[in-house]
């Protein structure tokens, strides 16, 4: 003999902590549905249509948030999901689908009004039930969000360490090269039997190209340098020697008074052994200096995304330094500044002092919001970061020029799941999870906007360590 629905009901186990005239009330106001596998209970699109008590069976709810179709939550029998009273859920964050034969009762939305007066204990119940679910939705997307912020900062680490790494590995092939003929010419230049005086000379314009490497280099064009190849390359048939030389002496800058100097100090088959000697050191400098941009390209690469993630920081909170968090999340997110020709600037006001908080979650504050204002602009947009102290805060500024927020939806924006990207581009959860970590902080955001400008402004008081050394 079969279960009526309020013996089913009253068996089940989140119900069955209310009085039993409540959960009567849920027998007489819920219809049963019995759902196919695969089949959707609750749309993405909405509207959430009521309450859902689980009898039996098993329900999922699956996201994209542009990574693929994802499984967030679930429910079997003796859960309860959809509508909780005194929720604003208008619709899921993801469908909401049987993943086997699945019956439910369901009390239509229109119905908890009355439910939150007659049945008190059951609607502290599902109170009760929709703070953890809340906690689980925001622990859920927190990390999402951190993943997605890993994933961007992983695809603009690769492309930014992709430039001094192929320089690297270029560089330290022709250095090879370059050594092998340094060890030639060095040969041929001993052999050539020169006076103390003509390898002092040697020696000096070796010294002037060394000076002029230490300071800032000329910055010519491809046609300027062509330029300057082929007058040297005159200079040296002028004089017999190698015009091979040419190249490598030309991207010096090394003049041609330092040139006719040498040539009155070594005439003939001794100049043009000097000069091959020169342009291999020359060269050899070059390379080594080059090698020794790009390690040192890599390595402050690195040390900004060590800063960025705060990979090495206590899971506690501590003083934070803004201008660095900013200056890391600014050369993090340069390569996609760099790729769609947009300026992406930072200024701080000298010498700020810190505050209290997770540097790795800040760092995901300035991330995020950066990162947005880099979406909204165009081609040749403008993306400026700022921070200074106004009063006994830290005032962190995200200002761009695009076509800013419309004003029906500008109080939404920080709303869950709210987004105006397309879909799989974006899960709208990313400012909710910015709102709730500056508050984490006892900080403050706000958001102006209008065409051609938007700025996000976030607030946050500055360490009381920071406000006693100002004080003494």
């Amino acid at each position: 003999m079969s279960k009526s629905l309020l013996e089913r009901l009253s068996e089940h186990r989140t119900l069955s902590a209310a009085p039993q005239p409540q959960i009567e009330w849920v027998a007489n106001r819920g219809r049963l549905r019995s759902l196919a596998a695969g089949q959707i209970l609750t749309s993405k699109k909405g509207p959430v249509d009521g309450l859902h008590v689980v009898l039996s069976g098993h329900l999922a709810i699956y996201v994209d948030g542009g990574s693929g179709r994802r499984k967030i939550m679930e429910w079997r029998g003796g859960d309860i999901t959809g509508m909780m009273p005194y929720s604003r859920l208008i619709a899921p964050p993801g469908d909401v689908v049987a993943e086997e034969p699945t019956e439910v009762v369901t009390v239509p939305s229109g119905d908890l009004p009355q439910m939150i007066c007659d049945c008190h204990e059951l609607t502290a119940i599902l109170v009760h039930l929709m703070v953890d679910r809340a906690r689980h939705f925001t622990s859920s997307y927190l990390h999402d969000e951190k993943m997605v912020s890993l994933g961007k900062l992983a695809a603009g680490l690769a492309h930014e360490l992709n430039n001094p790494a192929s320089a690297l590995t270029r560089s330290a092939k022709a250095l090879a090269a370059s050594i092998d003929s340094v060890r030639t010419a060095s040969h041929d230049l001993g052999a050539a039997g020169l006076t103390m005086e003509q390898v002092a000379a040697i020696d000096a314009i070796r010294q002037i190209s060394i000076s002029l490497s230490l300071r800032v280099q000329s910055v010519r064009s491809p046609l300027e340098q062509e330029d300057r190849e082929r007058s040297i390359a005159n200079w040296l048939k002028k004089h017999g020697a190698n015009t091979a030389a040419a190249e490598p002496l030309a991207e010096t800058d090394l003049t041609f008074d330092a040139l006719d100097q040498l040539a009155g100090a070594i005439d003939g088959k001794a100049l043009d052994i000097a000069l091959v000697w020169l342009a291999a050191d020359f060269s050899t400098q070059r390379l080594n200096a080059e090698i020794q941009e790009a390690a040192s390209r890599v390595y402050n690469l690195v040390a900004s995304v060590k800063g960025f993630t705060q990979m090495d920081r206590a899971s506690v909170p501590e003083p934070v330094d803004i201008e660095q968090g900013l200056t890391d999340t600014v050369v993090v997110l340069g390569s996609k500044a760099r790729e769609r020709s947009v300026s992406l600037s930072l200024r701080t006001e000298p010498g700020l002092p810190r505050v209290n908080g997770f540097g790795g979650e800040l760092n995901q504050i300035w991330a995020n919001l950066a990162d947005n204002a880099l979406d909204a602009v165009g081609a040749e947009g403008r993306v400026e970061l700022t921070a200074a102290r106004e009063g006994g805060a830290i005032v962190v500024r995200i200002i761009d020029d695009g076509p800013g927020i419309p004003s029906d939806i500008r109080d939404r924006i920080f709303d869950p799941f709210f987004t105006t990207k397309p879909v799989g581009a974006g899960t709208g959860v990313g400012l909710d999870i910015v709102r709730r970590l500056v508050q984490r902080h006892n900080g403050e955001i706000e958001v102006d906007s209008r065409p051609g400008r938007t700025e996000f402004r976030v607030r946050l008081p500055i360490a009381d360590t920071a406000i006693s050394k100002s004080n003494s």
